[in-house]
């Protein structure tokens, strides 16, 4: 720890913990290292950038090593106020290691996008590591001001990798993507003021003190912040209705973006809006407990309605069923941040934290299998009919990645996933929520049963799929072996559902 001059010992900042900093710091110095090297190095030796790119994501990675052993590290701390703006506990590190994780299986699947689709490679691993960063940086951040930052650093370098895509739909996917989410940080921003007006902290251990002891004027302002500041995070999430934008997006995007922006886009919405309900609104519990309960039951029955109707012969319409699919998923993992609301703890989060490990995991896997069947221009269902014939390995892993995404064996590990959010839901009381979810679980099954389904149909004049590039083969061989490692040992993930987060 390297300390700085402290002036006035009650209000300055004290000292940096430069470990606890380290897994964003180091993906934030690789994409101003990557960003330099596209400028100064000759054009013949710009194709390294991208494994310089996977290089920086696993020191990043392994930055998160010495944070697993000892206490919870806090830094960036007034001194005298107890409030702290970045703290490395199981539940920032849980988080980052799913975004940084994520990054580094979208690095890898992008490794051959990059130069089959001609995207400017420095521009793109440029932007993919500092949107890693901020998504990194989101789950460790307690105060509002430092939330908002990293929020905005994960998602401004997304809206340009969606738009990277040469054949015009980047660009309009991009602009409908940029401009809905502006409008939501601008009514995120509005209620942040209103907060603060409210509570005069932007700390979110302060405010919770704040709210609790506001004058009886200012409450309604409070609660009004309160919902406003509540807009940004459930749009990042996905949640209906702020979904539109979703489907186009996915679609429109190169096909690892839309994979990136599935798991990682998400975890950021969901740790940062964990973190402000469970922790800075926690006096409003059974308000936003029951607003995200309603959300949660809306979220996971349109998703999957919008996967349904994906029908055979639909342009794209692999991409959109994933797309559809990962709004229901947002669906359940907005289950426990609800019961975290009737529980009045974070307690319920552990389950949260380890569904959207699982569910990042096989989701980034489905979206490789589908990129090898793209690389012979197939988009549709269809086009993965008879894919055992032709791509004996990839048909296996992508029928298990969508088992798992269904609850069934031998995807074990997606059941356990899909029971431990169950299980918070009637913990917390509620009844309704989980009869919801158990209605929805029995929909999805159509829908990943008959895609599965079609990868072992006969063939009839499914286009040849080619050689499977070394790194994406990599990247299904990781997915697919950490999903069975998971599924023979779900106490690896399923451990962060005891005990506290925070």
């Amino acid at each position: 720890m390297s300390s700085l001059a402290v002036t006035d010992p009650g209000r300055l900042i004290q000292s940096v913990d430069w470990v606890a900093v380290a897994p964003p710091l180091v993906a934030a110095l690789a994409a101003l290292a990557v960003l330099l090297a596209d400028l100064l190095l000759p054009e013949r030796s710009r194709k390294a950038l991208g494994w310089a790119s996977v290089g920086g994501l696993v020191l990043a990675l392994a930055a998160l090593l010495p944070l697993t052993r000892g206490e919870t590290r806090s830094t960036f701390c007034l001194q005298g106020a107890g409030a702290c703006s970045y703290v490395a506990d199981h539940f920032a590190l849980a988080f980052q290691l799913l975004a940084l994780g994520g990054a580094l299986i979208a690095a890898l699947l992008s490794l051959h996008t990059v130069d089959e689709e001609k995207l400017p490679g420095g521009e793109y691993w440029f932007l993919l590591l500092s949107s890693a960063s901020g998504a990194a940086l989101l789950p460790a951040s307690r105060d509002l001001a430092t939330l908002i930052i990293a929020l905005e650093v994960a998602s401004l370098p997304a809206f340009a990798l969606v738009g990277l895509r040469r054949d015009g739909r980047g660009a309009e996917s991009a602009l409908k993507f940029f401009l809905s989410s502006v409008t939501a940080t601008a009514v995120m921003l509005l209620g942040v003021s209103f907060v603060y007006a409210a509570t005069g902290s932007v700390h979110l251990a302060t405010i919770a003190d704040g709210l609790l002891h506001a004058p009886a004027q200012l409450k309604p302002l409070a609660e009004a912040g309160a919902v406003l500041t509540l807009v940004g995070f459930v749009f990042k999430v996905a949640a209906v209705p702020f979904h539109f934008w979703v489907p186009d997006t996915y679609t429109g995007a190169p096909l690892p973006v839309a994979g990136y922006l599935s798991v990682v886009g998400k975890a950021s919405g969901l740790s940062g809006l964990a973190l402000v309900t469970t922790v800075a609104f926690r006096p409003y519990g059974h308000t936003w407990g029951l607003a995200l309960a309603v959300l949660a039951a809306l979220t996971m029955t349109v998703g999957n309605a919008g996967a349904l109707r994906q029908r055979s012969g639909t342009e794209h319409s692999a991409v959109r069923l994933l797309a559809w699919s990962s709004v229901g998923q947002a669906g359940y993992l907005l289950v426990p941040v609800a019961a975290a609301g009737y529980a009045g703890s974070g307690e319920p989060l552990g389950a949260t934290v380890a569904y959207a490990l699982i569910y990042g995991l096989v989701n980034l896997g489905a979206f490789g299998v589908v990129a090898v069947v793209q690389r012979s221009g197939a988009t549709r269902l269809d086009d993965h009919r008879g894919l055992f014939t032709r791509h004996r390995w990839s048909a296996l892993a992508l029928a298990f990645f969508l088992l798992c995404l269904a609850g069934l064996p031998p995807g074990v590990i997606g059941l356990f996933g899909k029971v431990v959010v169950f299980r918070a839901a009637v913990d917390a009381g509620l009844g309704w929520l989980a009869v919801v979810m158990a209605a929805n679980v029995a929909i999805a099954l159509y829908y990943y049963l008959l895609w599965t389904a079609k990868l072992f149909a006969p063939a009839e004049g499914s286009p040849a799929a080619p050689r499977v590039p070394g790194p994406l083969a990599a990247t299904l061989g990781l997915t697919a072996v950490g999903a069975a490692v998971l599924s023979l040992a779900p106490q690896l993930v399923l451990q962060v559902v005891s005990g506290s987060l925070f």
